[in-house]
């Protein structure tokens, strides 16, 4: 109980700020080649649910230009990735901003993967379990297959994270999101997964506890 309710925020805090501190040079080339290529800020910023269904922005890189089509209407998510978005996502490297949602406490290292207010009124009793922690950058979730998954099975993880939450699990799911990202297995975009958002596969199911 020590380790989630003191030790884990306080873990987080110095990590993260250890990896901003790191990774300022990386940070400065991703900025400025997303700069020169949008032409405008190279941050995506977007409502999400943190602890308690609390509301907070998701910092990332943008990895999505602005193309429209006649009407003024945006173009399909799959035709606005650009190459450096690509690449971005394949290599998680967009999630770098997100260092400072772990700063500030909205959310942490690891956890369930802060999701869209939106489907707030779609989980499960058990499933809401999932907003009794702080959300991560990464989680068990993400290391059973990422968005590969369905949504059943992806918020299983989630409160099994919750339920077994310790030191152990949290380097363990670290350990094994390094190995992801470097083999570069299980990617898939957030919104190019093939998975429906959650609220239209339950808009129509009978919601059970």
């Amino acid at each position: 109980m020590t380790y989630k309710n003191t030790f884990k925020r306080l873990l987080d805090f110095f990590v993260a700020t250890l990896g901003v501190i790191v990774l300022i040079p990386v940070y400065i080339l991703i900025y400025s080649l997303l700069r020169w290529g949008y032409k405008e800020t190279p941050f995506f910023y977007q409502k999400r649910a943190g602890k308690h269904g609390k509301e907070f922005k998701i910092i990332k890189f943008k990895t999505m230009n602005n193309a429209k089509d006649a009407q003024g209407n945006l173009l399909p998510d799959t035709d606005r990735i650009t190459k450096v978005g690509s690449f971005l996502r394949k290599t998680s490297l967009d999630e770098i901003p997100q260092l400072i949602n772990v700063m500030k406490g909205d959310m942490s290292l690891i956890g369930p993967r802060p999701l869209y207010m939106k489907y707030l009124p779609y989980y499960t009793e058990k499933e809401a379990l999932r907003h009794t922690v702080r959300p991560g950058i990464t989680g068990l979730a993400q290391i059973s297959g990422r968005n590969l998954i369905g949504w059943d099975k992806r918020l299983q993880k989630d409160v099994e994270y919750v339920e077994n939450l310790s030191l152990g699990l949290d380097l363990k799911i670290l350990f094994k999101t390094i190995k992801k990202v470097l083999l570069a297995k299980d990617v898939a975009n957030d919104e190019a997964s093939g998975v429906f958002d959650l609220d239209d596969e339950r808009k129509n199911r009978p919601l059970q506890v």
